[in-house]
């Protein structure tokens, strides 16, 4: 008994009193901090996102899309990107509203989509593209825009890279297929359908409605004053075979026009031409014009500037201010299509 008893208070000693040789009592567990309100704490990016960087984006479909380019009469090698920017520097205003710039954006890129698919141009089968408006689309470098600009350069270059970023890989399609995507500057109360301009009909090139007209398009109205020297000369060298003579009056013959004035076909000397074929023989700003005889001197009235097919760029701003996107402007000029990205 005496032993079971001295057994139990060395236990009790050992338990009490032991860990004070060790260097004093246990500690209890200190507490955890209480943890802040999320609107206290610093904002911090999720694990799997880079920090943040304003200048820096996703490399898109464009900006990926290598390019062969010849401009200035050199070869150089671009992106899709780079390239439209400089199409639409040069093709439009960029004071335009901004939903105009994408759908030339959107355009232009169709265009030269649509020419690469068609095996590209013979004029230069080394390049893509070029810089030659009678050949592809006119081009401007970002510092020949600047120039131009002046105060409002930075402005309107970051409008411009808007328009191309924004629409990024973007096409207008018919059938699936990215499509002729002409446009031109302005017309009079209707675009052409293709059939009666160039002699080919395409279902997407249509006449429609566009409602530009001399309160919304700088030099809407313009003269072509020629002598009958001057005159004959340019139409004998164009049309040969046109028979010339005594008084210019009557050297335009059966003149065929549609309501608002664009001139279809017409008589020659004898020779029958498009109106659009006159219109480039003469350098005429479009091909709905009036012809008036004064003496020697011979006056093309003419309205509206380009070809009249597809897009009308001065319509498309009027139609973006009226609160239009870009993609029902495109979808308005050109007929039965859709914008999408090339699957």
């Amino acid at each position: 008994m005496g032993k079971q008893i001295a057994v139990s208070l060395l236990l009790i000693f050992l338990i009490f009193f032991l860990p004070w040789l060790w260097g004093g009592p246990a500690r209890a567990p200190e507490p955890r901090p209480e943890p802040q309100p999320a609107e206290d704490l610093p904002p911090q990016p999720e694990e799997d996102d880079p920090a943040p960087d304003s200048g820096s984006r996703e490399p898109g479909r464009d900006s990926t899309t290598v390019l062969n380019l010849l401009a200035d009469g050199k070869l150089q090698q671009t992106d899709m990107e780079t390239y439209l920017m400089g199409v639409v520097r040069a093709e439009m205003p960029a004071a335009f509203h901004q939903e105009a710039l994408k759908a030339q954006a959107v355009a232009a890129r169709t265009y030269i989509l649509h020419k690469i698919a068609g095996g590209g141009s013979a004029n230069h089968p080394q390049a893509d593209a070029c810089d030659d408006i009678t050949c592809c689309q006119a081009y401007k470098t970002q510092a020949d825009a600047a120039a131009d600009w002046g105060e409002h350069a930075a402005e309107y270059e970051e409008k411009i890279r808007r328009a191309v970023t924004e629409t990024d890989g973007e096409c207008v399609l018919y059938e699936g297929a990215p499509v002729l995507a002409v446009f031109h500057s302005s017309s009079v109360g209707t675009t052409q359908d293709a059939q009666s301009v160039w002699s080919a009909s395409l279902p997407y090139l249509q006449s429609v409605e566009t409602p530009e007209g001399e309160d919304t398009v700088p030099n809407y109205r313009s003269t072509a004053v020629f002598s009958a020297g001057e005159l004959g000369e340019r139409l004998r060298e164009a049309l040969p075979e046109a028979v010339l003579e005594g008084s210019p009056s009557n050297w335009f013959t059966n003149i065929q026009q549609q309501p608002a004035g664009m001139v279809t076909s017409l008589s020659v000397g004898g020779v029958e031409v498009g109106g659009n074929r006159l219109r480039t023989i003469l350098d005429l700003r479009s091909a709905c014009f009036t012809i008036a005889f004064d003496g020697d001197e011979v006056t093309f009235s003419v309205s509206g500037y380009g070809h009249g097919v597809g897009m009308s760029q001065y319509g498309s701003n009027v139609l973006a201010e009226g609160g239009m996107t870009y993609q029902e402007i495109l979808k308005w000029y050109y007929t039965g299509t859709e914008v999408g990205v090339i699957q």
